[in-house]
């Protein structure tokens, strides 16, 4: 299977990981910061569910797109995350993709009909 087919597999990416994915992309975080972090970007309009939030990261772990981080700090039990490579390469295809889209939608958009 060519990458370009496989990539075709995982995209699109779902509102919430894509979310999770760009709030892991800035720096590590435990899952309430990603919480907070998603809350943010999307200006309060996604509010992920705890079971959300950790069923995603489990898949993302199992994929390889996430791996546990150790924290400095005694973090009081909470497991922090981090995006690997191949996250960050998933994201950044992710990224183009919509980037592509939107310019393809405003040419479309603005286009006058003949």
């Amino acid at each position: 299977m060519s990458l370009g087919a496989m990539n075709m597999q995982v995209l699109p990416l779902t509102e919430p990981v894509l979310l999770i994915l760009l709030s892991l992309a800035e720096q590590p975080r435990h899952g309430y910061s990603i919480l907070r972090d998603v809350d943010e970007v999307s200006r309060g309009r996604v509010k992920l569910s705890t079971g959300t939030l950790y069923g995603a990261l489990r898949r993302l772990l199992e994929d390889g797109w996430i791996e546990p981080f150790e924290e400095d700090e005694i973090s009081r039990g909470r497991r922090a995350y981090r995006l690997t490579a191949t996250g960050r390469r998933h994201l950044c295809l992710e990224v183009d993709r919509m980037k592509h889209l939107t310019k393809l939608a405003g040419l479309r958009a603005t286009r006058k009909e003949a």
